[in-house]
């Protein structure tokens, strides 16, 4: 019993010191993530990301553009504590989780690294951070769980109310809406 045992929990967890080609087509073919952090006192922050925004830079590196929210909790975390996970969930015919652990960066508009990764994405005036993450492990695992969901179409309303606010009206949310984290630690967004 207990050989069975280990032997379907091979089949079911899989880890990796890398992305493969495997890998990173899953991960092309997604249309949905989400994205963990946290710092020893805060509270554990988990946010769904779309709309084009990830981006694989190598085996062992990706990065994200992290749009204007109603929170900034990713940014804060990563200058305090650079612990990040990704996780990328199939909801489609084969089941498959991918969460990818590593150590993080934030870059903002005025950081060097903005101008080598910001034009690897759509322009958007609500870019506000690119998040770096530096792959320590993948996993793989079943996704059995996972419920079928088709994809019907990405939201426009963030876009639209990105240009209803303008460049301007978009810093000024930053300033009222993005410098603190839910437990009042800096985001450094301004």
């Amino acid at each position: 019993m207990i050989t069975t045992i280990i032997k379907q929990e091979k089949t079911m967890s899989e880890k990796f010191k890398e992305l493969t080609d495997k890998h990173i087509k899953f991960i092309e073919n997604q249309h949905i993530y989400f994205v963990g952090t946290a710092t020893a006192d805060s509270y554990v922050n988990v946010s769904p990301k779309g709309m084009d925004s990830f981006r694989i830079i190598d085996e062992t590196k990706a990065i994200w553009l992290n749009l204007t929210g109603s929170g900034n909790e990713s940014a804060a975390h990563v200058i305090e504590s650079p612990r990040m996970t990704i996780m990328f969930c199939s909801f489609d015919k084969q089941p498959l989780i991918m969460r990818l652990y590593g150590q993080a960066n934030v870059f903002h508009q005025r950081d060097s690294k903005w101008n080598e990764y910001y034009p690897l994405f759509p322009e958007s005036a609500g870019a506000r951070q690119i998040f770096e993450l530096k792959i320590d492990l993948v996993q793989t695992s079943c996704g059995f769980a996972v419920p079928l969901y088709d994809l019907k179409s990405e939201r426009d309303t963030l876009s639209k109310w990105i240009t209803n606010r303008g460049e301007n009206g978009i810093k000024d949310y930053w300033k009222e809406k993005n410098q603190l984290s839910l437990n009042g630690k800096n985001t450094h967004i301004l």
